[in-house]
């Protein structure tokens, strides 16, 4: 059986998802397993243009802020049974009941976490050296310093710290698994993984307390859903080590905003948050001057070349479809109320 697709992406998306080092080639091997219907990217399926095309749309390719396949767009596709989405969470552009419809729907998720790992590996070994540190020391001494006898209150290094991960998701199982390298210990602290799974992936499955009181660095890699809306507190801030790192690159409503702030105003805590809330944050907020805060604007997931690891992964996985195999990269209804 041969299928009918069409893609839904308007600009800047356009250009994010089939950038021009490699937009040709994307759309040339979709046209390959498919048939393509409109040979560009639609903004919006609700405009006459599309009209024609929608009642013979088997497969839809979807990408950051396309519009929602709401009810009455999901009439007029009666043939749809493949949303293709390029990039990560999708419940931007279908709801529960949308995803149960008889659709198969499939994601760049998995190819998202990558670059996220990489992002919070990378500010862990930095954090653990205490690179930061040593920055603003040989700033202040330039050519005066004498490394070797400079104490900084701490210990410098990765042997035998301790790394907590809060959230099994895909990123944050990525971090445990990276993390083997470098001679830590990993925590993890997730309701429903248990202490077997969480050790195939190299971490030790503790309690929040347990996790928040021995961790020299605390990542957090949850979905915001309304049991962890705000769940990162006073009570959580309170309970971390001195010294310790808190790494956010999951959602900023996470976080108590407030608890935030007082947490990191006295400098005993250090934090990484390539997320807040809200995003951006407002030019008033103390966070900006706080030399203890590092601040990113949510840059930690897919950027520039990195992007075109999703378009490939959803691409491989359409192909899968069309020759009837089995799926890489399924979003599971089932899982619906509990990942991002």
């Amino acid at each position: 059986m041969r299928f009918s697709s069409l893609v839904q992406l308007a600009q800047p998306e356009f250009e994010i998802h089939f950038p021009t080092a490699c937009r040709d080639a994307h759309l040339a091997r979709l046209s390959a397993a498919t048939d393509l219907l409109h040979p560009e990217p639609i903004a919006d399926l609700h405009d006459s243009d599309a009209e024609a095309l929608l009642s013979n749309v088997d497969i839809l390719v979807t990408g950051w802020k396309s519009r929602p396949i709401d009810a009455e767009l999901r009439r007029r596709m009666p043939r749809l049974k493949l949303v293709a989405h390029l990039a990560g969470t999708v419940k931007g552009i279908l709801d529960r009941d949308a995803a149960s419809s008889g659709l198969t729907v499939i994601s760049g998720a998995e190819a998202n976490a990558r670059p996220v790992a990489e992002f919070t590996l990378a500010h862990i070994l930095l954090h653990l050296k205490r690179v930061e540190e040593w920055r603003r020391v040989y700033r202040s001494q330039r050519s005066r310093i004498a490394t070797r006898s400079t104490a900084l209150a701490g210990p410098v290094g990765n042997t035998g710290r301790v790394v907590g991960i809060i959230g099994a998701s895909r990123i944050g199982r990525r971090v445990a698994e990276d993390l083997r390298r470098y001679r830590v210990s990993v925590l993890l602290h997730d309701p429903f993984v248990s202490a077997e799974a969480a050790a195939e992936f190299c971490a030790r499955k503790v309690s929040m307390d347990d996790l928040l009181t021995q961790s020299d660095v605390v990542s957090l890699h949850q979905p915001l859903l309304p049991t962890t809306e705000r769940s990162f507190g006073a009570s959580e801030f309170a309970r971390m080590r001195d010294g310790a790192l808190l790494i956010n690159t999951a959602r900023g409503r996470i976080i108590d905003a407030q608890a935030l702030e007082a947490a990191m105003a006295d400098g005993r805590l250090f934090a990484v948050l390539d997320v807040t809330d809200p995003e951006p944050l407002p030019d008033t907020s103390p966070l900006w001057d706080m030399p203890n805060v590092t601040l990113t604007p949510h840059i930690a997931g897919s950027f520039g070349c990195e992007v075109c690891d999703m378009t490939e992964l959803v691409l491989e996985d359409i192909e899968r479809f069309t020759r009837g195999e089995p799926l890489q990269n399924e979003v599971i209804v089932a899982d619906w109320e509990r990942v991002a």
